[in-house]
């Protein structure tokens, strides 16, 4: 936990799920310099305030008494805003309006604050989502760290909402200034994005998948997925599956395909991803693929699939939290993987070789054996004794 000083006072803020063995902050110095920002220039927040990609609830906690909604695809973001409020501002939580980037978004927006996304794509579904919302008077402000602020990012900015300035970097943080052009013509959103799977692939090659704005590799199938496409492993039966961390579901799907008997649940963190899994999955498998879909932490896993009731968990795990390079959610999910694994299940990770995830593995499962690798990945398997 740490202590984020804010001109509305001081707040006690984690990120979720909180991990002791860690020092990752739940906010910055982007979050600062825009609360410092609103107070010092006394910007009128009595309308509808809305907060669009907090990333761990810092900005809507420390704005809780303004009754904002906050619209964010991430469910961990989400969860880590509930404690925080919970922690910090009790009274105020029930007027805090926790949307989804899947959820429609507010009628009407009098002041929106936009934490810029790792995403350019998901920036750009989101604003156009949300520019019919705003009107002349709209104040639209973001914020992020110099690194995440582009070219690009100032130009959606202009295109989809208004002329668009930045402030001075200040500790390496910068404001983006935007005013509403009602009488503007933005354009179509183009997101979703469909597109024809490559050759070669096994059960998925050239068919169609989609992908949201904001879940990686929106435009192309990435090379790490290609290659665990091409080693699944060949299963028949009436198998329970876990597709953990899905991403755009074409992992699960083509085990779906190949083995019709499966039951696949894919999860993911991410809206945007498990709305991508579910429209993949439905355009692709047949008449007779089951499937199920859950928005959630690795743990929430267990409410879907019973302890010891998987026969098989694929995982690419990501080792990125926004700026920081972190394994707690590998192994968040190598735990719920193995909690969910039948005796005799295994688990099948795919990961770049530096990560060196068959160390964790072979100490957690008490084996791991390479299926595959090329210079820059690795397949593992373990097997839940």
């Amino acid at each position: 936990m740490n202590v984020f000083s804010t001109p509305s006072g001081a707040l006690e803020l984690t990120r979720f799920p909180a991990d002791p063995r860690e020092s990752l902050r739940a906010w910055d110095a982007a979050d600062d310099y825009l609360l410092r920002h609103l107070a010092e220039t006394g910007t009128d927040l009595t309308g509808e305030v809305t907060v669009l990609g907090d990333r761990w609830g810092a900005l809507v906690t420390a704005l809780a008494a303004h009754r904002p909604a906050q619209i964010t695809d991430s469910h961990l973001g989400q969860q880590a805003t509930r404690a925080n409020l919970r922690r910090n501002a009790p009274r105020a939580q029930d007027g805090v309006r926790m949307l989804t980037t899947r959820d429609d978004p507010p009628a009407r927006i009098d002041v929106l604050l936009v934490r810029v996304p790792k995403s350019l794509a998901l920036l750009e579904d989101q604003l156009h989502r949300l520019a019919p919302a705003l009107h002349a008077g709209t104040v639209v402000v973001g914020t992020g760290m110099v690194t995440e602020i582009h070219t690009s990012t100032l130009k959606l900015f202009e295109r989809i909402v208004g002329p668009t300035r930045t402030s001075l970097a200040v500790r390496k943080a910068r404001l983006i200034f935007s005013t509403p052009d009602p009488s503007a013509r933005h354009g179509a959103n183009p997101w979703p994005l469909r597109y024809a799977l490559p050759d070669g692939i096994g059960v998925l090659s050239g068919r169609t998948v989609t992908n949201h704005a904001g879940v990686f590799c929106a435009d192309h199938l990435d090379i790490g997925t290609r290659f665990l496409l091409r080693h699944l492993p060949d299963r028949h039966g009436p198998d329970s599956v876990i597709d953990l961390g899905c991403g755009n579901g074409v992992v699960g799907t083509a085990v779906a395909l190949a083995n019709p008997g499966a039951d696949v649940l894919f999860v993911d963190e991410s809206h945007q991803a498990v709305a991508s899994a579910e429209a993949t999955f439905h355009d692709n498998a047949g008449p007779g693929a089951k499937a199920r879909f859950l928005v959630g932490d690795a743990a929430d896993v267990l409410t879907a699939v019973p302890p010891g009731g998987a026969d098989l968990v694929l995982n690419n795990p990501p080792f990125h939290s926004h700026q920081s390079v972190t394994d707690t959610t590998a192994r968040r999910m190598f735990h719920t993987a193995k909690d969910a694994l039948r005796t005799g299940g295994e688990l099948l990770v795919i990961g770049n070789r530096h990560l060196g995830y068959h160390v964790r593995l072979r100490r957690l499962f008490g084996n791991c054996e390479v299926l595959a690798s090329d210079p820059k990945f690795v397949i593992l398997r373990a097997v839940k004794s």
